[in-house]
Order: C-alpha cells, then sequence, then structure tokens
C-alpha cells in the first residue's frame, strides 16, 4: 500500500509557476486534492484515473501522461501532466512534498 501524501506541487514547466495542492474530501467524501489558491481539484475519477477536472462528469482539465488509469495507484502519480485551457496546453512536473 502507498503511503498517503497531504500535498503536492504542479510546476509548470515552460515559466516555473507553481500550484500547491492539499489533501481534502470532496462533496461526497472522497479523497481529493484542492489547489491552495482556488477551487481547483484533482480527483480520482472512475474510468478516467486520476484527473485535474470535475470528478462527476467527462470533464477533464488535466491529467498524467505517461500512466494509465489503469496503473494509477491511491494517490496522483508523479512525474508529468499536461492540461489544456482553451487553445493552450502546458506541461506540468507533479512533486510530491
Amino acid at each position: 500500500m502507498q503511503n498517503a501524501i497531504r500535498s503536492f506541487e504542479l510546476r509548470r514547466q515552460i515559466d516555473n509557476l507553481v500550484y500547491t495542492f492539499e489533501s481534502k474530501r470532496d462533496d461526497e467524501g472522497r479523497i481529493a486534492f484542492k489547489r491552495t489558491d482556488g477551487d481547483y481539484w484533482i480527483v480520482r475519477h472512475p474510468r478516467l484515473g486520476w484527473i485535474a477536472g470535475d470528478i462527476n462528469s467527462d470533464e477533464v482539465f488535466g491529467r498524467p501522461w505517461e500512466v494509465l488509469a489503469s496503473d494509477q495507484g491511491e494517490r496522483p502519480p508523479e512525474g508529468i501532466w499536461v492540461s489544456r485551457k482553451g487553445i493552450k496546453s502546458y506541461v506540468y512536473d507533479l512533486v510530491y512534498l
């Protein structure tokens, strides 16, 4: 079993912008991670695995690049994540704190 994590950072590769996420429970009591500067979540979707998005829909704003949903564990995988905002895409490194 993996150790529980309390927080991690998404570090944007293009400009080193950092977003910090902390462990929380979503409205239904599931473990999720909330960004410290707003109402943005990384959640475990039943089909898609860990995503930045809405757990109650298939709307995805970001996801791990190299780890398939079937290979993901009890916490968001470290490594490369990608996001899409409008016509722009960003590459991040997810790093546990």
